[in-house]
């Protein structure tokens, strides 16, 4: 079985994101799709003294953008975010040791959304040791704007035999077409990891540069840990 994965390029996603691409044997990034505004692929949260607060990269768009097409607006945004999480967590035991990495990413000029994403999970893939391809939607000439169809001709042309949704899926998903096209189709299906956090009472589903932060190499199985997959 080849199993594939698919999803939008999310902004310093949180750990049930690398899940998805720890257990899958290629993850596509689908930047092809169209762009919402204050949804998570411009934004997403840390853990300061007051509660989660938002990481938030300002955008230039026009409906109807799709996500690949979204530009970074040319403010000090980047220079911002960096200050808050060194602020925040500036007593993590493990913020030293992969701080660098973020940097390198946050300091250079990017003009496209996705492209800052992407770099920026791939990082993060990186030091979690997620093996499997990661590849962009736009570079498979899949033309479909059939959202279910748009997603079985992007796992044919990996040939994949395997689809992995995340555990929304169900809700949405017409589950005959994939077994028409001779796809398997399986769930995510996965519990929010609990982990040492500075600053107070726990707070769930934040990015995963939290639980790298206080973790470090103990990240992957916490997040391997979270559960797995189902039909």
């Amino acid at each position: 079985m080849k199993l594939i994965t698919i999803h939008q390029p999310n902004y310093l996603p949180w750990p049930g994101f690398f899940h998805n691409w720890m257990i899958a044997d290629a993850f596509i990034i689908l930047d092809t799709v169209q762009y919402h505004k204050n949804e998570w692929q411009n934004r997403n949260r840390i853990k300061s003294p007051q509660g989660a607060q938002w990481l938030t990269v300002p955008v230039t768009y026009r409906f109807p953008q799709s996500i690949e097409q979204v530009g970074v607006a040319a403010t000090p945004w980047a220079r911002k975010q960096l200050a808050a999480i060194e602020q925040n967590y500036a007593k993590a035991p493990y913020m030293g040791e992969y701080l660098p990495a973020l940097k390198a990413v946050l300091q250079q000029p990017w003009h496209s959304l996705s492209a800052l994403n992407v770099a920026m999970i791939r990082v993060l893939g990186d030091i979690l040791g997620c093996d499997a391809p990661l590849l962009l939607a736009s570079d498979l000439g899949v033309v479909s704007n059939d959202p279910t169809g748009r997603l079985i001709e992007l796992c044919q042309a990996l040939d994949g035999s395997a689809y992995l949704s995340g555990s929304e899926g169900r809700n949405y998903l017409q589950q005959t077409i994939f077994q028409d096209a001779g796809l398997k189709l399986y769930f995510q299906h996965v519990q929010a990891p609990s982990y040492p956090q500075l600053h107070g009472d726990f707070i769930s589903h934040l990015s995963l540069l939290d639980l790298l932060f206080n973790c470090g190499d103990a990240s992957r199985g916490i997040i391997h840990a979270m559960g797995g997959m189902e039909p």
